[in-house]
């Protein structure tokens, strides 16, 4: 083994403590840690961020520029590194374009096998390329989906003409448009437009043949289909928000008329090899697909077959066989999304790399994690370091090394706790060692349901016709492995009878947003301070008269270096403060507006006498985010932050009872932590709400009422219902093997 070392010394971003640390290059090394303890500080915001900054130093000022951003960290020194890769939980995102298929680069290969052996022969591979004009459908534009409108969305037929009928932006009463077809003389307009007879309906709407017999419109009369395509579809790509919002609610996405969905134009559709379209096999699952394209033996296509079959099993082996490649890659999780971008790393002969993942067993299956360990393994194998910041103790298990940050959150983490292997973690004592170490809940009597909730006739994605009634008032887990269906359940149940949505989006994606700004507590801080100074509570604002003059609030001066990167300097005037020093001199508790943002939720909820204040945080705090500070901008959350600050969110506004539907609560929580966030659901659940969870983690299962096990594969071999019921009946599923239940 490598024993070089990464040198960690005086690491001092955000919660750490001046942390020292050497890390044996060519290891796998597993960062543990409560949440909040420091982890991502260390691992993403110093060793990323440096590794990251000293390649880009390489480049000349042009390219930088155009480049990922790295802020340096705050150290002594950090030596050792390599050029990094970082693979984390993003989601791919992209837009209508872009698709599995394209960002694994398999599609690449398939247009250049269609274009070399496909009969008959086209050519360039161009030409199979729906992102190009040689190659995409012209009425669609190579999207596969083609707007249609939504004319039953124009018209209230419960209502005249005079009252409002017509929907559409614009015909408010007494206004040009409204007035137009009101006083055009062969219109009803005094009957509700259900007691209209067909033919004026259909000349409202289109004109033309359907004008009853003897009607007399006028020559320049257009139909208000006609009227909607001229004003809002037959128009420059440069929309308003006004005009998006109304293409939005008046049409709807139809399968393209002329590809079919295949996104290619005629001539390419014509082309097959083996006797199949190449839109025919973007619809194939990965698995099948890689059977389909081994049996391609032109040797003149033999490299391409190879390179292409090669990374079709390796997307199979990390769990992901069910996807197709047309898939886009809007539509994927987190979990999916690591998962694709470690594929396209697994062909790379580079060596001596420095990779590093956030969380690589988020949204798999106990059952699934064997794959993405051995993943890691292979990656370390071939002479690379890989870094890992994990919660799962089958990871841990595997490392060469254990990094625990710790003890706690916030404040009262950012120092080395444990170092060493995992049988030796086992035997310390820090709260992940406490965690492992601790029995698994026992069991408890189900809650007795007060109803239920049907799902009917759901054929969403791979869904195979399912009906299934999910009991009301308890708590519900649909499980199962990934890509078996759960989401896809979970998504009719939101469509068929509305719910309360709890995912891993980002709560903003404004800087400016903060703890302070999302709870509302803004407010209430500022008076308290107006009431203890005597001044106005607008000098207690950054964004008002107690804004620094010169950073404008911000804390922060920005100088554009044109074509060099820009430079961000802490505001001389204030120090970084953003107040003026007029509000900076008056005090709460001994802290000053600017101290204000320091704390942690935790720490204000004692030091902040305000009840309107303790009301908002006392949320965030149950769902174990009270190592958050104030300031901190919601946009550096992690997807399962996120996701429990809605949950804090619904535990504060929740009255009637409501049925909530949540994507992996787990996700970026620490062992010790699971047992706060079940708490948390079993309020809900003892508040009269219905709650259902898509989750892996074996402790959520086990305290469940109610399971609903998704399978018994991912794809086409999943979509069925395995079982249903109380979760100490549940045998003979994957699920059920992972809990010892055989």
């Amino acid at each position: 083994m490598n024993e070089r070392m990464i040198r960690i010394r005086g690491a001092r971003s955000n919660n750490l403590k001046s942390l020292d640390l050497d890390v044996p290059r060519g290891t796998l090394t597993v960062f543990a840690g409560v949440s909040g303890s420091g982890k991502s500080s260390l691992v993403f915001d110093t060793i990323a961020a440096e590794a990251g900054h000293q390649v880009n130093e390489t480049y000349p000022p042009f390219l930088r520029n155009r480049l990922p951003k790295w802020t340096r960290p705050e150290a002594d020194e950090i030596s050792g590194l390599s050029p990094v890769v970082v693979i984390d939980q993003r989601r791919l995102g992209g837009n209508a374009r872009s698709t599995v298929g394209t960002v694994t680069d398999t599609w690449t290969y398939l247009r250049l096998l269609y274009s070399r052996v496909g009969e008959p022969h086209l050519g360039e591979s161009n030409r199979f390329s729906f992102n190009d004009p040689a190659g995409m459908c012209p009425t669609c534009s190579g999207l596969g989906e083609a707007l249609e409108i939504d004319v039953d969305a124009f018209l209230d037929l419960g209502k005249t003409l005079k009252e409002g009928a017509i929907l559409l932006p614009g015909f408010v009463d007494g206004g040009y448009w409204h007035s137009k077809y009101t006083e055009i003389g062969v219109f009803p307009v005094d009957a509700p437009l259900r007691d209209w007879s067909e033919g004026e309906r259909l000349a409202l709407l289109y004109g033309g043949e359907h004008w009853p017999p003897g009607a007399k419109p006028p020559a320049d009369y257009e139909g208000l289909v006609e009227w909607f395509e001229r004003i809002y579809l037959r128009t420059s790509d440069n929309l308003s928000d006004r005009k998006r919002e109304a293409i939005d609610r008046f049409t709807r996405s139809a399968t393209c008329p002329d590809c079919g969905g295949e996104r290619l134009n005629a001539e390419a559709r014509a082309v097959t090899v083996l006797g199949r379209r190449l839109g025919e096999l973007a619809l194939m699952e990965v698995t099948e697909l890689a059977d389909f394209v081994a049996g391609v033996k032109d040797p003149a296509v033999a490299p391409v077959v190879s390179a292409l079959v090669e990374r079709l099993r390796a997307m199979d082996g990390i769990g992901l066989g069910y996807l197709h490649l047309g898939r886009t890659t809007t539509s994927l999780s987190g979990g999916e999304s690591q998962r694709i971008k470690t594929v396209k790393h697994l062909g790379s002969s580079l060596i001596e790399m420095l990779y590093i993942f956030d969380e690589p067993t988020v949204g798999l299956h106990p059952h699934d994690v064997d794959a993405m360990v051995g993943l890691l393994e292979r990656l370390r194998d071939k002479g690379n370091t890989v870094l890992v910041v994990e919660h799962d103790p089958a990871v841990m298990a595997v490392a060469d090394r254990i990094v625990e940050i710790g003890p706690d959150a916030g404040t009262d983490g950012g120092r080395v706790v444990f170092q060493g292997a995992f049988d030796r973690l086992r035997e310390a004592d820090t709260p992940t060692a406490r965690a492992l170490a601790r029995r698994a809940p026992a069991d408890r009597a189900p809650r007795e349901p007060n109803g239920a909730v049907k799902v009917a006739d759901a054929r969403r994605n791979n869904l195979q016709d399912v009906t299934v009634e999910l009991p009301a008032g308890v708590l519900t887990v649909l499980t199962g492995v990934a890509g078996s269906g759960k989401s896809s359940l979970a998504a009719e149940l939101v469509d068929q009878h509305g719910a309360v949505v709890v995912d891993q989006r980002p709560v903003s994606t404004n800087r400016r947003s903060t703890p302070v700004t999302y709870t509302g507590i803004a407010a209430p801080i500022r008076r308290l301070f107006a009431k203890a100074s005597g001044l106005p509570a607008k000098y207690f604002s950054a964004n008002s008269e107690g804004a620094c003059p010169d950073c404008k609030g911000l804390g922060i001066v920005y100088t554009d270096l044109a074509f060099m990167d820009g430079q961000e300097t802490v505001c001389e005037t204030c120090g970084g403060r953003r107040f003026t020093a007029e509000a900076l001199r008056h005090r709460v508790d001994g802290l000053t507006i600017a101290d204000v943002d320091d704390l942690t939720i935790a720490d204000a909820l004692q030091r902040l006498p305000d009840p309107a204040i303790r009301k908002a945080l006392r949320g965030l705090e149950r769902v174990g985010l009270g190592y958050l500070r104030l300031g901190q901008p919601l946009t550096t959350l992690s997807g399962g932050e996120c996701q429990r600050v809605k949950i804090a969110k619904e535990l504060r506004d929740a009255a009637e009872p409501t049925l909530y539907v949540l994507d992996e609560p787990t996700t970026g929580l620490h062992l010790r932590d699971i047992d706060t966030l079940v708490e948390v659901l079993f309020q809900l659940v003892d508040g009269g709400h219905t709650v259902v969870v898509i989750e892996h983690n074996l402790d959520v299962i086990r305290r469940a009422d109610w399971i609903v096990d998704m399978g018994p594969g991912a794809g086409r071999h999943g979509g069925r219902i395995l079982y249903e019921g109380p979760v100490a009946d549940m045998r003979g599923t994957a699920t059920a093997r992972a809990l010892g239940q055989g």
